[in-house]
């Protein structure tokens, strides 16, 4: 068992108001960014929810169809060892490393962090991960389930409103409330990752957010507190990403 909390089994239905992508629009008249949540396993209608609430239009994937046709990906947080079994067993794994190498904005949370993670410690025997992310990441870090927890973090000041907005240079940054289940965090990292937020642990500052480029990965759950900050970056982050190509 590995990640984070226990959740709902593989191909849990999500309820999804699809729309036609070429009349599906923002306010301002932009296309909305695709933006797809695996649908394996764990929290996929809290954060679809969350990305719609961002102005995202947001889909769940189970299939590599549906992979194909998202802007970017949210990993949510389950267990890593079903989750990379279930990949594997849905023909989906590799296309989602070629999706990764290829720049597609991806975020991962708590099982998610470890996915996206090149290194992990004291992983399970055969289990993989997708990669991209420069990071050693520590499986159940904090402990079990009977251990999680809630905290306020500092967070590094480009994470935006609501509206996937970029804060203005002299917004008062409020602390983020986090909620830990079972959840990983980042022992060592490369020099292009960005830590976004940290815990003090005996001493030592432990990142549990971090970036990498078109990466983005958290050990916490943002989709159960219902502060949008998090899922604003990712929306933000998959926008810059489309307009870009």
């Amino acid at each position: 068992m590995t990640g984070d909390r226990a959740s709902a089994g593989p191909l849990e239905s999500s309820t999804d108001t699809t729309t036609d992508r070429t009349t599906d629009t923002t306010s301002g008249g932009r296309p909305r960014v695709t933006v797809g949540v695996l649908a394996v396993q764990g929290d996929v209608r809290e954060h679809l929810d969350a990305l719609r609430e961002c102005g995202a239009h947001a889909v769940p994937v189970r299939r590599a169809s549906e992979l194909a046709e998202v802007d970017g990906l949210v990993l949510p947080g389950g267990e890593s060892t079903t989750i990379d079994r279930l990949l594997r067993a849905f023909d989906l794994a590799d296309p989602l490393r070629r999706r990764i190498a290829e720049g597609m904005p991806v975020y991962g949370s708590c099982a998610g962090m470890i996915l996206l993670a090149d290194r992990l410690v004291e992983s399970h025997a055969g289990q993989q991960t997708l990669g991209g992310m420069d990071v050693l990441v520590r499986r159940n870090a904090f402990g079990r389930q009977v251990d999680s927890f809630e905290a306020d973090l500092d967070v590094a000041a480009d994470l935006g409103g609501a509206d996937g907005s970029r804060p203005e240079e002299d917004e008062e940054r409020r602390p983020l409330t986090a909620v830990f289940i079972r959840a990983p965090w980042v022992e060592e990292l490369g020099e292009d990752v960005e830590v976004l937020a940290s815990v003090e642990v005996d001493g030592v500052n432990r990142p549990v957010a971090v970036r990498q480029g078109r990466l983005l990965a958290t050990s916490f759950h943002p989709e159960v507190t219902g502060d949008l900050r998090v899922h604003a970056m990712f929306v933000r982050m998959v926008r810059e990403s489309r307009d870009a190509s």
